[in-house]
Protein backbone atom coordinates (compact mmCIF):
# COMPACT_ATOMS: atom_id res chain seq x y z
CA UNK A 1 0.00 0.00 0.00
CA UNK A 2 1.47 3.37 -1.01
CA UNK A 3 0.84 6.25 1.34
CA UNK A 4 0.92 9.80 0.04
CA UNK A 5 1.63 13.12 1.71
CA UNK A 6 -0.44 15.92 0.36
CA UNK A 7 0.99 19.41 0.62
CA UNK A 8 -1.96 21.68 0.32
CA UNK A 9 -3.21 25.11 1.19
CA UNK A 10 -6.90 25.80 0.73
CA UNK A 11 -7.24 22.47 -1.07
CA UNK A 12 -4.66 23.26 -3.76
CA UNK A 13 -0.96 22.54 -4.17
CA UNK A 14 0.81 25.87 -4.00
CA UNK A 15 4.30 27.28 -3.75
CA UNK A 16 3.25 29.17 -0.61
CA UNK A 17 3.53 26.50 2.06
CA UNK A 18 3.26 28.68 5.15
CA UNK A 19 0.24 26.59 6.17
CA UNK A 20 1.53 23.24 4.99
CA UNK A 21 -0.69 20.33 5.98
CA UNK A 22 0.97 16.95 5.94
CA UNK A 23 -0.70 13.59 5.75
CA UNK A 24 1.11 10.26 5.39
CA UNK A 25 3.60 9.89 2.53
CA UNK A 26 4.78 12.39 -0.08
CA UNK A 27 3.94 12.77 -3.75
CA UNK A 28 6.01 14.30 -6.54
CA UNK A 29 4.44 16.98 -8.67
CA UNK A 30 5.80 18.98 -11.59
CA UNK A 31 5.55 22.08 -9.40
CA UNK A 32 8.79 20.82 -7.79
CA UNK A 33 10.74 20.78 -11.06
CA UNK A 34 13.73 23.09 -11.30
CA UNK A 35 14.34 22.43 -14.97
CA UNK A 36 17.62 20.65 -14.28
CA UNK A 37 17.07 16.98 -15.12
CA UNK A 38 19.71 15.44 -12.80
CA UNK A 39 18.49 17.45 -9.78
CA UNK A 40 14.83 16.85 -10.62
CA UNK A 41 15.50 13.11 -10.92
CA UNK A 42 17.24 13.06 -7.54
CA UNK A 43 14.41 15.04 -5.94
CA UNK A 44 11.89 12.52 -7.31
CA UNK A 45 13.97 9.69 -5.85
CA UNK A 46 14.10 11.43 -2.46
CA UNK A 47 10.30 11.67 -2.49
CA UNK A 48 10.09 7.92 -3.24
CA UNK A 49 12.52 7.08 -0.43
CA UNK A 50 10.67 9.21 2.11
CA UNK A 51 7.32 7.73 1.05
CA UNK A 52 8.69 4.21 1.37
CA UNK A 53 10.00 4.99 4.85
CA UNK A 54 6.71 6.48 6.03
CA UNK A 55 4.76 3.60 4.50
CA UNK A 56 7.06 1.09 6.18
CA UNK A 57 6.52 2.78 9.54
CA UNK A 58 2.76 2.75 9.15
CA UNK A 59 2.69 -0.88 7.96
CA UNK A 60 4.66 -2.12 10.97
CA UNK A 61 7.87 -3.05 9.17
CA UNK A 62 10.59 -4.53 11.36
CA UNK A 63 12.97 -2.10 13.03
CA UNK A 64 16.00 -3.54 11.23
CA UNK A 65 14.41 -2.85 7.83
CA UNK A 66 13.44 0.65 8.96
CA UNK A 67 17.03 1.29 9.98
CA UNK A 68 18.29 0.09 6.59
CA UNK A 69 15.78 2.36 4.84
CA UNK A 70 16.77 5.31 7.01
CA UNK A 71 20.46 4.70 6.36
CA UNK A 72 19.91 4.56 2.60
CA UNK A 73 17.81 7.75 2.71
CA UNK A 74 20.60 9.54 4.61
CA UNK A 75 23.29 8.32 2.20
CA UNK A 76 21.23 9.33 -0.82
CA UNK A 77 20.49 12.76 0.69
CA UNK A 78 24.19 13.39 1.32
CA UNK A 79 24.99 12.42 -2.29
CA UNK A 80 22.21 14.67 -3.55
CA UNK A 81 23.44 17.62 -1.48
CA UNK A 82 26.96 17.10 -2.83
CA UNK A 83 25.70 16.99 -6.41
CA UNK A 84 23.47 20.02 -5.93
CA UNK A 85 26.28 22.02 -4.30
CA UNK A 86 28.66 21.06 -7.12
CA UNK A 87 26.09 22.34 -9.62
CA UNK A 88 25.82 25.61 -7.68
CA UNK A 89 29.58 26.10 -7.87
CA UNK A 90 29.57 25.33 -11.60
CA UNK A 91 26.87 27.92 -12.32
CA UNK A 92 28.32 30.50 -9.90
CA UNK A 93 25.17 30.53 -7.80
CA UNK A 94 25.42 33.69 -5.65
CA UNK A 95 23.70 32.15 -2.61
CA UNK A 96 25.86 29.02 -2.56
CA UNK A 97 27.27 29.50 0.96
CA UNK A 98 23.84 30.14 2.50
CA UNK A 99 22.33 27.20 0.61
CA UNK A 100 25.14 24.90 1.71
CA UNK A 101 24.51 25.96 5.33
CA UNK A 102 20.83 25.03 4.96
CA UNK A 103 21.97 21.57 3.88
CA UNK A 104 24.34 21.33 6.86
CA UNK A 105 21.58 22.38 9.27
CA UNK A 106 19.28 19.73 7.82
CA UNK A 107 21.97 17.07 8.24
CA UNK A 108 22.08 17.96 11.95
CA UNK A 109 18.28 17.62 12.23
CA UNK A 110 18.37 14.25 10.51
CA UNK A 111 21.23 13.15 12.76
CA UNK A 112 19.06 13.97 15.78
CA UNK A 113 16.19 12.01 14.26
CA UNK A 114 18.51 9.02 13.77
CA UNK A 115 19.64 9.23 17.40
CA UNK A 116 16.04 9.24 18.64
CA UNK A 117 15.25 6.22 16.47
CA UNK A 118 18.35 4.42 17.76
CA UNK A 119 17.01 4.98 21.28
CA UNK A 120 14.03 2.75 20.54
CA UNK A 121 11.65 5.28 19.02
CA UNK A 122 8.58 3.44 17.80
CA UNK A 123 7.80 3.24 14.08
CA UNK A 124 4.76 5.47 14.73
CA UNK A 125 6.95 8.13 16.34
CA UNK A 126 9.49 7.78 13.52
CA UNK A 127 6.75 8.29 10.95
CA UNK A 128 5.58 11.39 12.79
CA UNK A 129 9.15 12.73 13.02
CA UNK A 130 9.80 12.03 9.35
CA UNK A 131 6.62 13.91 8.44
CA UNK A 132 7.39 16.85 10.73
CA UNK A 133 11.10 17.12 9.98
CA UNK A 134 12.05 15.50 6.69
CA UNK A 135 8.93 15.94 4.57
CA UNK A 136 8.20 19.51 5.59
CA UNK A 137 11.86 20.51 5.11
CA UNK A 138 12.17 18.76 1.75
CA UNK A 139 9.01 20.32 0.32
CA UNK A 140 9.75 23.82 1.60
CA UNK A 141 13.44 23.62 0.63
CA UNK A 142 12.71 22.63 -2.95
CA UNK A 143 9.90 25.15 -3.42
CA UNK A 144 11.63 28.05 -1.69
CA UNK A 145 15.37 27.48 -2.07
CA UNK A 146 16.10 25.06 -4.89
CA UNK A 147 13.71 26.89 -7.20
CA UNK A 148 16.06 29.88 -6.89
CA UNK A 149 18.87 27.75 -8.32
CA UNK A 150 16.63 26.77 -11.23
CA UNK A 151 15.80 30.42 -11.92
CA UNK A 152 19.50 31.34 -11.74
CA UNK A 153 20.42 28.62 -14.25
CA UNK A 154 17.57 29.62 -16.53
CA UNK A 155 18.70 33.25 -16.41
CA UNK A 156 22.28 32.24 -17.24
CA UNK A 157 21.14 30.12 -20.19
CA UNK A 158 19.17 33.03 -21.60
CA UNK A 159 22.29 35.16 -21.38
Amino acid sequence: MTTIIKYTKNGKTEDDISELKLEHGIAWSDSFKLGNEPVDTQHKRLFELVSNLVSSCINGTETEHLQDTLDFLVEYTIKHFHDEETLQIQVHYPEYERHKQLHEDFKVSVGELLQRFAQNTSPTELSSDVNKIVVKWLVSHILQEDKKIGRHIHKMEKG
